[in-house]
Formats: structure tokens, sequence, C-alpha cells
């Protein structure tokens, strides 16, 4: 008998976790309802992770595209503002030879009297 628990006091931790003994069937048993919460929550930690960062690296990537909209508006705006100046204007008439030609007088103003 003393052999027994002489042999039961030289198992350390170290044997047990090497020979797979160190989580008994009892010790699961006993936390099974917290062990079963745990692992659902690490899940849904994970899960939860995983959708922020694909939602923020299409943040980024709409955010990068709004900047190259924006720029391309930029760009446009100064193109249109260019062509609706005189000389601009004048430049189109004269190649599309439609014969117009501009004002030297300034037009009449035409008032109404009572």
């Amino acid at each position: 008998m003393k052999k027994i628990k002489d042999k039961k006091k030289k198992d350390s931790f170290f044997s047990r976790f090497i020979q797979g003994r160190w989580i008994s069937t009892t010790f699961l048993s006993r936390n099974a309802i917290l062990l079963l919460s745990f692992l659902f929550f690490m899940m849904i930690y994970i899960s939860n992770k995983y959708a922020c960062q694909t939602k923020m690296e299409k943040i980024l990537v709409l955010q990068q595209e709004l900047e190259k909209v924006k720029t391309e508006s930029v760009r446009e705006r100064s193109i249109y503002m260019s062509n609706t100046r005189e000389s601009a204007m004048k430049a189109m008439i004269d190649t599309m030879s439609l014969g117009l030609q501009i004002q030297e007088k300034p037009p009449y103003n035409i008032k109404y009297s009572k």
C-alpha cells in the first residue's frame, strides 16, 4: 500500500502533462458550461474582429476612390471654366467657321418710361 502512495506522490504535473492526464474528465464535466461559454464568446470576438477589419478596409478603399473623384471633379471644372472664357469661345467659333463676330459696340439699354 505504501508503494502506491509513493508512486502517486512521484506523479508530478510534468509527467501527467506528457501523458495527457493533466485535464481529467471530472474537471471537464464540472466546468463544461463555463468552457463552452468561453469558446462561444471567443468565436463571437473573432468574428466581430474579422467583420470590423473588412469594413475598415472597405472604408479605406472608398476614401481613396472619393479622393480620385474629387480630383477629377476639380480638373473637369477647371477645363470647363477655361472653355467659357471669351478668348476660348472666340477660338472655338473661328475653328468651326460659323461666321460669328464679336460686337464692337456694347448692347443698347432700352428704358420704358411711364
